[in-house]
């Protein structure tokens, strides 16, 4: 019986480092999954052998698809990185004219790309903002093959928003993160090497060890052991400690204000988790809640609810530097 159990244990040892592999390793011209909940018993049954594949997100359209002029930059991370971002200039004839207007840096989720937030940078532009929209390591024009789930991507954060500050100083200046990207936003602020005048985060998760066994559920997998294996091995791969990834404890080191953003019926990050970052985040934070939405884009299903609640955290924020505008043209 004893061999039986550190045979079945070394077994599952050995199928989570492949899993923690195929969770964190883009493979090109892999075919992406559905959602976990939406796969039927045939398919967890072969992603539990096999594992899964990510395939390297590609960016199928650019800003020129809604008619916006652009220019294609590459910023290069103090790792070495070199990350391809979007500059997208404010509409001209804006309040703030093109080249005063605030900016805003767009940092998208998990398996993305930064032509998946054309959308909200389009509500952005509408608003008056100058939009960076930046490839995570890993992503789109962006070089890497690997995801560290929001670690390692804090220091993109930092490096595209240190060229803002070179190329246009003393504008206002907001980064915009969802899910993966709200969470290496929290990691960037709370080194204490990142400036930006606002932080806007949508559903970032409070612990990766949460997220994975979030995900887990929705498989129909025990959490126990197999989310803390997945964590600690892909931690072990991607060099750091995955159950120190935590952006709840980062959140009670930022002193940047703070727009958090959350859908009531989120299943990959519940309200609860939510919350906590909420609550370390202190004075320094704003909560909005979305009763009805879920892990989603909240610009693109409640537009209406998403530019009230972003302009009313703006412009105190921003204060005498920027004042957002509607796309009709009138101030907030």
């Amino acid at each position: 019986m004893g061999v039986g159990v550190v045979l079945a244990g070394v077994t599952l040892q050995v199928l989570a480092y492949r899993h923690a592999t195929a969770m964190v390793q883009f493979s090109p011209g892999a075919r992406r999954m559905g959602a976990p909940e939406s796969l039927g018993l045939t398919e967890k049954l072969s992603i539990l052998v096999s594992g899964v594949t990510l395939p390297r997100p590609v960016n199928a359209r650019d800003p020129s698809s809604l008619g916006f002029p652009y220019e294609t930059r590459t910023t290069v991370t103090k790792d070495g990185t070199p990350l391809e971002t979007w500059r997208v200039p404010a509409v001209s004839g804006s309040a703030n004219g093109d080249a005063t207007a605030p900016m805003v840096v767009m940092f998208h989720g998990y398996i993305s790309c930064k032509a998946d937030m054309l959308p909200i940078a389009a509500e952005f532009r509408g608003m008056g903002f100058e939009v960076w929209m930046v490839d995570f390591r890993g992503s789109g024009g962006s070089g890497g093959m690997t995801t560290s789930i929001g670690f390692h991507e804090a220091e993109d954060v930092i490096a595209v928003a240190q060229e803002t500050r070179t190329v246009s100083p003393g504008r206002p200046l907001v980064l915009f993160g969802s899910s993966m990207g709200a969470a290496a936003i929290l990691r960037a602020a709370s080194l204490e090497r990142l400036e930006a005048d606002a932080l806007i985060i949508e559903c970032p998760f409070d612990r990766l060890l949460t997220t994975v066994a979030n995900r887990c559920t929705l498989m129909g997998l025990p959490q126990f052991p197999i989310a803390e294996s997945l964590v600690f091995w892909g931690g072990v791969q991607l060099g750091f400690d995955g159950f120190a990834h935590n952006p709840e404890d980062y959140a009670a080191q930022v002193r940047i204000p703070t727009l958090l953003l959350h859908g009531g019926r989120d299943t990959r990050v519940r309200l609860a988790e939510a919350e906590r970052i909420r609550d370390r985040l202190g004075s320094h934070g704003t909560w909005v809640l979305f009763p009805e939405l879920g892990h989603q884009s909240y610009a693109q299903a409640e537009p209406v609810a998403w530019r009230q609640a972003v302009g009313e955290f703006l412009n105190p924020h921003l204060g005498a530097k920027a004042q957002t505008r509607r796309p009709d043209g009138q101030s907030r």
